[in-house]
């Protein structure tokens, strides 16, 4: 079979079939009378295995040895071949991330874009110092995108730079809650923390909804984190978790904190962008940072002192309960400090008398302090 006719059959151009002969990855098992090479059947197959082999990514030279050596095993190369494919899956689907996000911040001009993709760069820097002017540069006029800054705040661990990438996303407009509701899937617990404390400080309806759907998560700290923030925002679903954190020691100052706020019904506002000690505002000077828009409480029912009293006889029958321990006891106690209201009153009063003196003795401080007030 002359060159052309192989062309033809193997789809090969007659150009190529030429490289590969002057590589001595085929050669012609003879000629015609006039000097034409001719491939037989041998031939033709080895083309095809060349072919093969090519679509599988290897180089020429690969292919030459994987067909001439016959101690050449192929497990190692088809191994680094699969390496090299995920490196260059995962460089490509990097960029097309990056253009998604410059795309989704619809710049207007290539100056823009230019300012996006600074911006972006800055987020992933080595420096916190980079991270965090990028993250407090962000409501600029071109701002950028939701999904960028979640990501940067899922991952941040300086206290700091995550308190302006919280401050950020206050201010970044939607998107932002269903993305972090999404991360509390997350595997790695510290991403799914980040994420529940991130959304905490989220204002509005959306943000205070996927808090709710938090109550039921199978990681105590991600309940835990938005028990408190649903306190803060006046939310009676939280009550149950807030009493167990009282009873388990989790936070339990924080929780009767909270359970305070909903007793009284003086829910306030969400804390600062950061929801701790690394306040934007005192990471950055700016006195801005912790005027953000708050998330009032929604009704919790009934007057404020029907729902002190429901409390805090719901803290009572945890206190009568045989199996709270002792410690249990005096956190629970302790928790009916703050809360009004006639049931409460009458708990420590009858504390007071308890046979555990640790208990009497913090119920009749307590009952002072009622007193004074």
């Amino acid at each position: 079979m002359l060159i052309g006719e192989v062309a033809r059959r193997s789809g090969v151009s007659a150009r190529m079939l030429r490289h590969y002969e002057s590589l001595g990855l085929v050669r012609p098992s003879g000629r015609t009378g006039s000097g034409y090479r001719e491939y037989r059947d041998e031939d033709i197959r080895r083309i095809f295995h060349i072919e093969s082999l090519r679509s599988l990514g290897l180089s020429l030279r690969e292919i030459g040895r994987a067909l001439d050596d016959p101690g050449f095993t192929p497990a190692q190369l088809v191994g680094d071949l699969m390496d090299q494919t995920r490196a260059r899956i995962a460089a490509e689907t990097e960029l097309l991330t990056r253009l998604r996000r410059i795309d989704a911040a619809e710049p207007a001009s290539w100056d823009d874009a230019l300012q996006v993709v600074a911006l972006l760069q800055a987020l992933g820097s080595a420096s916190k110092d980079i991270r965090q002017r990028a993250a407090l540069s962000s409501a600029d006029e071109v701002p950028v995108p939701v999904e960028a800054l979640v990501e940067a705040a899922l991952g941040e661990k300086e206290t700091n730079v995550a308190g302006a990438l919280r401050w950020a996303l206050v201010r970044s407009g939607e998107g932002g809650p269903a993305l972090l509701a999404r991360a509390l899937a997350s595997p790695s617990p510290e991403v799914r923390e980040r994420a529940v404390r991130t959304l905490a400080v989220l204002p509005g309806d959306e943000a205070t909804d996927r808090l709710r759907d938090a109550l039921d998560h199978s990681d105590p700290v991600v309940r835990g984190r938005a028990a408190l923030a649903l306190g803060t925002r006046g939310a009676a679903e939280a009550i149950p978790e807030l009493v167990a954190m009282v009873v388990d020691g989790r936070n339990d100052t924080d929780a009767a904190d909270a359970l305070a706020t909903l007793a009284t019904g003086h829910s306030g506002a969400v804390d600062d962008a950061t929801g701790d000690s690394g306040a934007a505002g005192d990471a950055t000077g700016d006195p801005g940072a912790s005027d953000e828009p708050t998330d009032r409480s929604r009704t919790v029912g009934g007057t404020a002192t029907e729902t002190a009293d429901a409390l805090a006889a719901r803290l009572v029958a945890r206190l009568a309960d045989p199996a709270t321990t002792p410690a249990s006891r005096g956190r629970l106690t302790q928790a009916l400090a703050d809360i009004p209201g006639p049931v409460a009153s009458r708990a420590l009063a009858d504390l007071a008398e308890d046979d555990d003196r640790a208990v009497s003795l913090t119920a009749t401080y307590l009952r002072h302090l009622r007193d004074t007030r």
